[in-house]
């Protein structure tokens, strides 16, 4: 009989294949998105690269800060593979987000968070990222007293959305460690994850054409294209949010041409960022089994 730890061997190796075949595949099927990038600033590749990987490092402080809610703390290294395989299940194994769905499997099986409380605290986060993001809409594309009485609003609604929920699945607030500090915590982070992706997309904007492009337009870019996360069909929202700021090009008025530019230039260079995010994965296990041997 096959014991459990080879088991496990053999299921590492045919995921580490799988990602690797699956990253190969995606290549091949997009390969307009490679080519784009010999026609951008080495420069601008650079500056981009760096910022994803600074808003990776905020992905890592997210799931501490949501984790922190449920009372379980993960090691560093831990932390770093766990989020990789997020994004890689993200944008090449799965339609749709279920980078967090992983997390969840993962999570309670190796430290019995029971899935109720992660989904709770998973919400939060996502209350947390979608007001953000529809406030950058309104911040960007309205006077600033309305933005200020839709922020307000916003505030209260997910106020009461929360209420409900807690009403409505019976929550049992023992099992969490929600405290004032750190749900402020999550807030702080969440809306630096949006900042950070606000300075991605306009370094991509203004890369992406001579028109200029101001600083309230590059707000309501970002808010936009945020929303597409919730109606993520496909791998990496791949022609969701592109259509989400079509659509939305009265609000944010950047031209149809920019946008589909910037995306392009966006899409190249998260595939090369998402291929090195691969690469320190494979070398972090493979740094694991030598350390084991």
């Amino acid at each position: 009989m096959i014991n459990k730890k080879l088991l496990r061997r053999i299921a590492t190796v045919v995921i580490l294949v799988l990602s690797v075949g699956l990253v190969a595949y995606y290549l091949v099927k997009h390969r307009s998105l490679l080519t784009q990038l010999g026609h951008i600033s080495p420069w601008v590749i650079l500056s981009i690269l760096l910022l994803y990987g600074v808003l990776f490092g905020v992905l890592l402080v997210i799931l501490i800060a949501t984790l922190r809610l449920c009372g379980v703390r993960l090691g560093k290294q831990e932390n770093i593979i766990l989020n990789a395989y997020s994004l890689i299940i993200n944008n090449f194994f799965i339609i749709g987000q279920n980078g967090p769905i992983f997390r969840g499997y993962y999570l309670k099986k190796h430290y019995g968070l029971k899935v109720r409380n992660y989904v709770s605290v998973t919400l939060l986060y996502l209350l947390m990222y979608g007001i953000i993001s529809v406030f950058f809409i309104f911040l960007g594309s309205q006077a600033w007293w309305l933005s200020v009485l839709a922020g307000i609003a916003m505030i209260v609604a997910g106020a009461t959305l929360v209420k409900l929920y807690i009403r409505r699945k019976k929550f049992n607030a023992d099992e969490l460690s929600i405290t004032p500090k750190g749900v402020a915590f999550l807030l702080i982070s969440t809306l630096a994850q949006v900042v950070v992706q606000a300075i991605i997309y306009g370094v991509e904007l203004h890369s992406s054409g001579h028109a200029h492009v101001d600083i309230g337009q590059v707000i309501t870019y970002t808010g936009t294209a945020n929303l597409a996360l919730f109606v993520a069909l496909t791998p990496g929202a791949i022609g969701i949010r592109e259509s989400f700021l079509l659509l939305s090009e009265h609000l944010n008025h950047i031209s149809s041409s920019m946008i589909v530019v910037a995306n392009v230039i966006d899409r190249s260079v998260y595939l090369v960022f998402l291929l090195i995010i691969l690469a320190v994965t494979l070398s972090l296990h493979a740094k694991d089994k030598l350390t084991r041997v």
